[in-house]
Parts: C-alpha cells; sequence; structure tokens
C-alpha cells in the first residue's frame, strides 16, 4: 500500500494558501491599495481610498471615537479617555485576525488632531511593541478626497510571515470598514464632493 508523501514543511503550505488569498483579496480592492514594507520586525503600511465625500464629513468619521467599533472590523471597543484641546487619548482594545490566526490587540493611543487634514497616534501602552500612524484628508480635482493612513507597525512575539500576514490583513480591514462608513454617510447624507 502506498502511504501518502506528508510535507515536511506543513507550514509552507499554509502560509502559500493564505499569501493566495491575501493577493486576490488585494485585487478585489477597487479604488484602494494597500501597500507593505518590512523593516526589520516593523511592518510599514500605507493604505489609500479617493472618496466621493465632503472633507468636513471624512473628518467626522474619522474623529468619532466613541463610535469606531459600530463599523470598524475586529475592534470590539474605542473610548475617549481625555481630550485637551487637539490632544486626545483614546483606548482601543479589539483583534487582529487573518484566515484562522487571531492575535488579541489592547492599545491605548496619544492622538493629535489637525483639522481638517491630519490625526497623528501613537502607543502609550498596550499589547504590541510599536504602532504608529497618519491620518491625511487631501482634496482633490472633482470633488473627492484622497484618504491615506500610514504607520509603522510591530507586534511583540509572532514569526515574521504570519505576523506579516495578520498585520497587513487587519490594518487593511480596518481602513476598509472606514471607507465604507465614509461612503455610507456622505450618500445617507446626499453630500458629495470634497468642500471645504
Amino acid at each position: 500500500m502506498v502511504q501518502p508523501r506528508r510535507d515536511p514543511n506543513p507550514g509552507r503550505a499554509i502560509a502559500l494558501s493564505a499569501l493566495l488569498l491575501a493577493a486576490a483579496h488585494a485585487r478585489a480592492a477597487e479604488g484602494l491599495s494597500v501597500e507593505t514594507i518590512r523593516r526589520g520586525d516593523a511592518l510599514e503600511i500605507a493604505c489609500r481610498a479617493e472618496l466621493e465625500a465632503p472633507v468636513a464629513l471624512v473628518w467626522d468619521t474619522l474623529t468619532d471615537y466613541d463610535r469606531l467599533a459600530e463599523f470598524i472590523p475586529g475592534m470590539r471597543r474605542s473610548r475617549v479617555l481625555e481630550r485637551r484641546g487637539p490632544a486626545v487619548v483614546v483606548e482601543q482594545s479589539g483583534e487582529a485576525r487573518f484566515l484562522f490566526f487571531s492575535i488579541p490587540i489592547e492599545v491605548t493611543l496619544a492622538t493629535l488632531e489637525q483639522p481638517p487634514r491630519s490625526i497623528e497616534a501613537s502607543m502609550l501602552k498596550g499589547n504590541l511593541k510599536r504602532l504608529q500612524g497618519t491620518y491625511r484628508i487631501e482634496p482633490r480635482s472633482g470633488g473627492l478626497v484622497r484618504l491615506t493612513w500610514t504607520g509603522t507597525i510591530e507586534a511583540l512575539s509572532l514569526p515574521p510571515l504570519l505576523g506579516e500576514m495578520l498585520l497587513r490583513a487587519s490594518i487593511e480591514d480596518q481602513f476598509r470598514g472606514m471607507v465604507r462608513e465614509i461612503e455610507r454617510r456622505a450618500a445617507a447624507s446626499g453630500d458629495r464632493g470634497a468642500g471645504k
């Protein structure tokens, strides 16, 4: 009787399947792009989308901290702990998911708002090694707004390939959730275009 040949590295099959799914997922995103670069143990991520929505609506959605968990995938809780002018401390919890892998995320972020164009955030404490990022809102021609999120994220203890896939998928899902909510609010208000 012939025994089926066993792969001496079963993780390779999982990683290959995950990469193929990630590639298919990236192609499905119309008008939204995600780029990643690995720097040591950290992952630099840049997300971009072109939106037909007023700048004020985009800003209001990004800064709706206490309601983010209602429309950001993987986020269970988000709440403002402190606000002093443009400085806001936000506590968030949830999980990063990819296929059947997940890791819990618990962070407290210091954000600096520069209305209506940018929000910078950096981790004060949490179970990640590093998290910092910036949202930027740029009015474009034709009533469009370009929304970008650029940042660096590093988990404490994950195998490099798995950690990269988990973090990339999580950030992309969260950015996509933000874009969907902005589009939903713009459609509900009937207010389209970059505006001032």
